[in-house]
């Protein structure tokens, strides 16, 4: 073969390889769950072999738990930016974090990682660890950067929480008053 026929074939790195699996199994995890899900199909989605997928995350069990780490900086780093605007605009930083929830809300990957995640966490111990030590940091964050009374981070996380399970059975107004009443923040 000459030069000018063969083409150069270029090599992804394994940190590229691991974004594109992350993302896969955001996906596919989304799908299914994560203990219904076989890691077959993340990495067919990620396009590679499950050898492959094993060498980046040696078990199940770690892909699973970088996907939920991954699912979890979204939010907390969505909660962080809005309220450094809402302080930058001298706006409420507690509204500006329920509207970037909202956002969040709208891509049903990242809502249904979140259901799946505190699904799973009832039987795997290290996805409800993980589950704690991502809502104390939350929870810090609202805390700091609101300055309010634990009632109303109370009230910020369960409104959140209900407006997960809302999104995830698909109830929206036409739906009727019980939805309407439930879904308002």
């Amino acid at each position: 073969m000459t030069t000018a026929t063969t083409s150069k074939r270029t090599l992804s790195t394994a940190e590229e390889r691991r974004e594109a699996v992350l993302e896969a199994g955001m996906s596919v995890f989304a799908e299914k769950g994560f203990l219904g899900t076989p890691t077959t199909e993340v990495a067919k989605a990620a396009g590679i072999s499950q050898a492959y997928l094993f060498r980046l995350f040696p078990t199940k069990t770690d892909l699973v738990l970088a996907v939920v780490r991954r699912s979890n900086e979204r939010i907390h780093d969505a909660f962080a930016s809005a309220a450094a605007r809402a302080h930058a605009a001298g706006t409420d930083p507690l509204e500006a974090m329920a509207d970037s929830y909202s956002e969040l809300l709208q891509d049903r990957t990242m809502l249904m990682t979140q259901i799946h995640q505190h699904a799973a966490a009832a039987s795997m111990p290290e996805v409800a660890e993980a589950s704690r030590d991502w809502f104390a940091t939350l929870y810090d964050l609202v805390a700091r950067e609101t300055g309010l009374p634990p009632d109303d981070i109370h009230r910020f996380f369960a409104t959140g929480m209900l407006l997960n399970v809302m999104a995830a059975i698909g109830a929206t107004d036409e739906h009727g008053t019980w939805a309407q009443n439930l879904r308002v923040c």
